[in-house]
């Protein structure tokens, strides 16, 4: 029977970053290491993270700027400051913020 890996973080989650000064809200999850091997080897050798643990797409913010960020579930952090994103996609997939979950948009089907 294989391994099923339980993602610690939720999509609409407020999460931040464990060691660099960023924050943002999950808009998906990757079971494992879902990006190109050439991101992968980009990462310092001695930063970077196991494959084999769900991988958070986020969007993100710091102090200067938006964008869309990757990150190891072991390098995120609950973000407790209950300060919204302010990331300019974030009306497309969420609507309000309550208790460090932002609430998903239902999604149209075909």
């Amino acid at each position: 029977m294989p391994h099923t890996i339980q993602a610690r973080f939720a999509i609409g989650q407020v999460v931040r970053h464990r060691i660099f000064p960023f924050r943002g809200v999950i808009f998906d999850v990757d079971p494992q290491f879902a990006n190109t091997e050439e991101w992968y080897q980009s990462i310092p050798a001695e930063m970077r993270p196991r494959k084999d643990q769900p991988f958070y797409h986020l969007l993100a913010e710091n102090a200067e700027t938006e964008y869309i960020a990757y990150v190891s579930e072991q390098n995120l952090l609950p973000d407790e400051t209950g300060e919204p994103v302010r990331h300019p996609q974030l009306r497309q997939y969420f609507g309000s913020l309550r208790g460090g979950h932002y609430e998903p948009k239902p999604r149209a089907s075909h």
